[in-house]
């Protein structure tokens, strides 16, 4: 007997388990002072993930790509911008989010997670993947690179 449902319920539970946890991890963060490294280092692990491109079944055509690093960098990559910021608290400098910030991050999730459902139709899951990961490192990317002028400039006073 066959469960064709279970695939996709496993993938569901997996991604809302997984996101419940990075969550909590995102709450205990913003008590702890930001610095450069807590800065660049999530983007730059992030980057090897474009070796995924070296297998065959991942590749998809640079313009799709440059859509998907723009959509990230310009579309998504500014709710998160709008609702975070950095603060100086005594000598330390830490992320101050406001309370719109996790209902941006649900949001940006279940739109992630319903696409993907359908690009699942018109392309192979492994371009899905590669697509959902160019967009996601654009977003990551765009928001980063303001943390790290915004923490200069608080630096700097």
């Amino acid at each position: 007997m066959a469960f064709p449902h279970v695939p996709l319920a496993t993938s569901a539970v997996s991604s809302i388990i997984g996101f419940i946890g990075v969550m909590i991890w995102r709450i205990r963060e913003t008590q702890t002072a930001v610095t450069i490294r807590k800065i660049v280092i999530p983007p730059m692990g992030m980057a090897t993930g474009f070796c995924m491109f070296i297998a065959p079944p991942f590749r998809v055509p640079w313009l799709w790509a440059l859509i998907a690093f723009a959509i990230g960098a310009i579309l998504l990559a500014w709710p998160l911008l709008a609702t975070s910021r950095l603060i100086r608290d005594g000598d330390a400098i830490k992320m101050k989010r406001n309370g719109a910030f996790f209902a941006v991050v649900v949001l940006l999730a279940a739109i992630r997670y319903f696409a993907r459902g359908y690009f699942d139709t018109i392309m192979t899951l492994e371009q899905t993947a590669a697509l959902f990961f160019v967009l996601a490192f654009g977003m990551i990317l765009r928001w980063r690179l303001s943390m790290l002028r915004e923490y200069r400039m608080l630096t700097a006073q």
